[in-house]
């Protein structure tokens, strides 16, 4: 049973397909098939049921899917022991949605490639919801989040910083304070992807008699607070992220409390994954990175 059959099926099952997995792997389509015959004459059942153009794992096959995943983190693990302890090039992948990848990591990145240059990292960005499926399919090594303190039977989680909150307002608004909040005619609510601190914000709205249905979504931090200063409508970010732009007063903020909804900055991991001995490196770097986030945040 190769190693490379192994992650063939795996990559079938992440992507949902043969050609996927092909291009995904940079192998043709009938290599990826092979791959997939060897495994099944091996094991003398099939692992797919092929149905037209989809295919579905049989029981034999979700059952076999567990100790795959198992097997090529063995391989990994394996490797990356040769690798850190010979001081060769290994990779580490992370996972942060955007606002942490922005605000918060590049200075531990910085941090932890002066004391470990010959370790690659790959940045991946993402919701929370969908680097947690990553962190639980083992695709990373660590994951950040930004929201309420989670318990997840699959990960480790640590709770590095609770992160304010500020609703953000033209410079042009009126001034208001939460108890006294209310929506200008002329303004546009401008909403966060779902989850985190947005069920927060339309809880709030709601509970002042403002509906939200008809609010802008958007995916960008950055577009956001451009939207904001020029005046579009009023959003709510982590304080973190305006910090430049309420000093230099190209925007107006109330502070959120945080008996309406808090989140935080988390540091997740696979508890059945092991950890290199470049994660176990680079999670040091960040306890002591933030812990001066908080004198950051208070200055």
């Amino acid at each position: 049973m190769e190693i490379r059959h192994l992650i063939t099926f795996k990559s079938i099952v992440d992507l949902g397909g043969f050609s996927r997995a092909a291009v995904h792997l940079g192998y043709a389509q009938s290599t990826v098939t092979a791959h997939i015959q060897a495994l099944e004459q091996e094991l003398g059942v099939p692992l797919f049921d092929r149905l037209g153009k989809k295919v579905h794992l049989t029981e034999v096959g979700e059952n076999f899917l567990v100790h795959a995943i198992e097997m090529i983190q063995l391989y990994t693990k394996a490797k990356d022991v040769f690798q850190m302890e010979n001081e060769e090039v290994s990779t580490l992948k992370i996972g942060a949605p955007e606002s942490l990848t922005i605000y918060r990591l590049p200075q531990i990145i910085q941090a932890f490639r002066s004391q470990n240059p010959k370790v690659n990292i790959m940045m991946k960005s993402g919701s929370c919801w969908e680097l947690q499926d990553e962190l639980r399919r083992g695709d990373l090594d660590i994951g950040f989040f930004l929201q309420a303190p989670l318990t997840d039977s699959d990960l480790y989680t640590e709770t590095l910083i609770e992160e304010p909150l500020v609703i953000l307002l033209p410079t042009t608004s009126d001034t208001r304070t939460l108890s006294t909040f209310t929506l200008n005619a002329n303004e546009n609510i401008i909403l966060t992807e779902q989850g985190s601190y947005r069920d927060y914000f339309e809880a709030f709205l709601r509970s002042k008699g403002i509906a939200t249905e008809s609010g802008m979504e958007f995916w960008s931090v950055e577009a956001i607070k451009q939207c904001v200063m020029c005046g579009l409508g009023i959003s709510i970010l982590p304080l973190v992220a305006v910090q430049n732009e309420m000093q230099q007063q190209k925007l107006k903020v109330i502070h959120w409390d945080t008996n309406l909804g808090s989140v935080s900055t988390i540091m997740s991991w696979h508890k059945n994954r092991w950890q290199s001995r470049a994660a176990r490196k680079f999670m040091e770097v960040v306890r002591e990175q933030s812990s001066l986030w908080n004198q950051s945040i208070k200055s």
